[in-house]
């Protein structure tokens, strides 16, 4: 088959809470805008992601709501599938990493690494409270920063300067469950990765790809690098997660973040079997002329761009031992990891604690899926956080996408069917002008298209964006309302140019606001799908039922390419794309920042 092997990894989210708008502007709406594009270019697209169901921030929320993990992660998990579905990201599956696939392959790589001398073992001083009588697991600590001083760092991360902690080392570490208890520090033994191994052929591996990497993602992998990597642990003292596959160890787990970045592979692995295509994964992991892309958001940076790769390194190519199709190949590593920056909301950083959040479930009760999608890709936070303001949410979606491209459909295919009789006008030769803006939309397959090869997507609707603007332009200028009586023939010629603009741009606005461009599309007098339907399907392991969001482009017609609409085609009656937004909006939506948040609750 034809067409580029495309792999779309996206953040896995801690299923301990609703997903929020920083989850889309960081990782998820991105990595789908891209998936959508090269799915219309006819590549091959394997999209990914799950649910992170083994973070300690879910035992974290099980604790506080008096349930088991499990409860808690399976409840969030199905809100994520059902808050993903309505938004649009169309995953190929999104699972979670608490399925029999994702242990078993998780404990084959840690085998695999252990066989080969990446992993030794070694004892660990950690935090230990009397009063609870077990080691605390890293968010379980909190305490002053030792490279910035920020007060409030977590023992895994500070999410103020962004830097990975050794909870050890906090200035005057206190357990979150109460802050008064009094933690000693014990010894503890763990296995380690050896990440020093790898220094080398991972500094390799980032001179290779800087040239395509977004500069912050590449400057900071690189800094990570040669400051000196060192061994991390990858077992810890708890009793949820994948267990360790050692006699002895039936006390500790794997740490989550050694497991959950492998989840990319797992859910490749476990598509391919939900599929009945078995080996259809290695069309991406062992395919040279694949490209692997990895979603993130800045926090997520040196797992994505050198732990996950030290893993891939580590396993080489032992999952194609008894497979000849790609010889001796090794398991590709990431082709770009187009990290991007924080979303903070009404010029402060973003807080689920004092709920200075804007929560996705609650957005998509209000507002229009693509009204959401199309402000968010506006403001994406690719090379600098940016600013989620209910101010810019209104004006951004009445004057520009109302207003630009909303109201230039809604005019024309309504002037259109009621005065040429429901079809596309025929029409004699075109104006100069009239050929010249339909080649300007036409143009913008390449320009808009190449934008979003270098999955810069922020500016590939800024382009688009000016396009539809162009077309309202050469619109008011031809004025085909005030020509149809007089010259009815030179009516017809501008209502079939403007079609033909509006059926270009309604591809190019595909992958940003597919639900919108999918209702163009039928109004233009299409038949068929420009993408697939996402579903909730049910699979059910040897374990329990478990629920995954899947897209199935098997129906799909839709393509890049300029529009063939023909004189004559019929049209079908239009209706508005998009809801106009009452100022008052700004006011009520921003009351509800800061404020107390009733949780979903949780039938345990």
């Amino acid at each position: 088959m034809s067409g580029e092997y495309i792999h779309v990894s996206v953040a896995w989210p801690y299923a301990n809470g609703d997903l929020h708008i920083g989850h889309l502007a960081g990782a998820y709406l991105p990595a789908d805008i891209f998936a959508r594009y090269h799915r219309l270019r006819g590549n091959h697209v394997l999209m990914v992601s799950g649910s992170d169901s083994h973070g300690t921030p879910i035992t974290v929320e099980a604790d506080k709501r008096g349930l088991s993990p499990l409860e808690v992660f399976e409840h969030y998990h199905e809100r994520f599938l059902q808050t993903q579905r309505k938004i649009g990201v169309s995953y190929d599956l999104f699972t979670h990493t608490d399925t029999e696939n994702h242990h078993k392959v998780a404990q084959d790589i840690f085998t695999i690494l252990l066989t080969r001398g990446y992993l030794y073992k070694e004892k660990q001083t950690l935090l230990y409270s009397e009063s609870e009588r077990r080691f605390l697991p890293d968010r379980y600590v909190e305490g002053t920063c030792y490279i910035c001083k920020y007060p409030q760092a977590r023992g895994d991360q500070c999410d103020n300067c962004g830097n990975l902690m050794d909870a050890i080392q906090l200035i005057d570490p206190h357990s979150r469950n109460n802050p008064a208890d009094k933690l000693i520090r014990r010894e503890s033994e763990h296995y380690f990765l050896d990440l020093a191994a790898f220094t080398d052929q991972i500094l390799e591996y980032l001179a290779e790809h800087e040239h395509h990497w977004r500069p912050n993602v590449s400057r900071f992998s690189q800094n990570f690098v040669k400051d000196g990597l060192r061994g991390r642990p990858i077992t810890r003292d708890i009793d949820w997660g994948v267990r360790v596959p050692l006699d002895g160890w039936e006390d500790k787990r794997l740490y989550v973040w050694f497991d959950a970045v492998m989840g990319y592979f797992t859910a490749s692995i476990e598509w391919a079997k939900n599929i009945g295509q078995p080996d259809a994964w290695k069309k991406w992991w062992y395919n040279p002329e694949a490209k692997i892309y990895n979603f993130i958001g800045k926090d997520n940076i040196p797992f994505h761009t050198i732990i996950w790769q030290a893993e891939l390194l580590g396993i080489d190519g032992i999952y194609n031992d008894d497979d000849p199709t790609y010889g001796d190949n090794p398991l590709q590593l990431p082709y770009d990891v187009p990290a991007n920056e924080f979303m903070n909301i009404e010029g402060q950083q973003f807080s689920t604690s004092r709920n200075w959040a804007v929560w996705l479930p609650d957005l998509l009760e209000r507002y229009q899926a693509d009204a959401v999608r199309f402000y968010v890709a506006r403001s994406f936070p690719e090379r600098q956080d940016s600013d989620f303001s209910w101010e810019g949410f209104l004006a951004r979606v009445n004057n520009e996408l109302l207003a630009a491209w909303g109201n230039l459909v809604n005019r024309m295919l309504g002037f259109a069917f009621k005065r040429f009789e429901g079809a596309v006008p025929a029409y004699d030769a075109l104006r100069p002008e009239d050929e010249a803006i339909i080649a300007a939309t036409e143009a913008g397959f390449d320009t808009v298209g190449a934008l979003l090869e270098q999955v810069r997507p922020k500016e590939a609707l800024e382009e688009t964006l000016s396009l539809a603007r162009a077309v309202n332009a050469w619109l008011n200028e031809r004025e085909p309302w005030k020509t149809l009586k007089p010259d009815r023939a030179d009516a017809a010629r501008s209502v079939y140019t403007a079609l033909r603009c509006i059926d270009n741009l309604k591809v190019l606005f595909a992958p940003f606001t597919p639900f919108s461009s999918q209702q163009v599309h039928e109004m233009l007098g299409y038949d068929g799908q420009l993408f697939g339907d996402l579903t909730i399907e049910n699979y059910n392991e040897a374990t329990r039922d478990h629920l995954a969001l899947v897209y199935d482009g098997s129906a799909a017609i839709g393509e890049w390419k300029a529009s063939e609409l023909g004189a004559g085609q019929t049209l079908r009656e239009p209706s508005p794309l998009f809801v106009k937004l009452d100022p008052e909006i700004v006011e009520q939506e921003r009351q509800h920042l800061g404020r107390e948040r009733v949780e979903h609750p949780i039938e345990g």
